[in-house]
């Protein structure tokens, strides 16, 4: 049985659909066919040397598998303490109080509508009352030369 599943895998390798493969798929058969080849060994070894190979094969396998579930669960860890240093430096900036949004949030969308209206060419409201204070003057001066008409038209 051993010596069988060596020589199928070599025929499927150089069949065209496997040529086809995606390289992971490739790499994720040969993996499997190294495990099965180890298999094989580990069961030979067993017939010749009695069942202390293979337990020796199972205790290293063991081994390897409590070593890297302790890696992937340190790893797990160090991901879940830097997210939660994340989360609550991202709470502490949110936490301000709701008039100081309000306010920031005020104070952009006013600074975006005068420069859309400055774009436009429309006067500030700064410029509206500097007009407005030197047609009073002029106003005032042309009153003392002149009487001022009314703005209402005679019926």
């Amino acid at each position: 049985m051993a010596t069988q599943s060596p020589k199928k895998p070599a025929k499927s390798v150089a069949a065209p659909s496997a040529q086809a493969e995606p390289p992971h798929s490739a790499a994720s058969k040969d993996i499997w066919l190294a495990g099965l080849g180890a298999m094989a060994q580990a069961q030979a070894q067993a017939r010749a040397q009695g069942s202390k190979a293979f337990e020796n094969l199972v205790a290293d396998g063991l081994a390897f598998q409590r070593k890297s579930q302790a890696a992937a669960q340190e790893k797990l860890h160090e991901a879940a303490a830097h997210f939660n240093q994340l989360t609550q430096g991202l709470g502490a900036g949110l936490v301000q109080p709701m008039g100081a949004k309000v306010d920031r949030l005020e104070h952009l969308f006013e600074d975006r509508v005068a420069r859309a209206l400055k774009s436009l060419g429309l006067p500030t409201a700064q410029e509206v009352a500097d007009l407005q204070e030197r047609v009073t003057a002029l106003e005032a001066a042309l009153g003392k030369k002149a009487p001022v008409k009314s703005k209402k038209s005679p019926a």
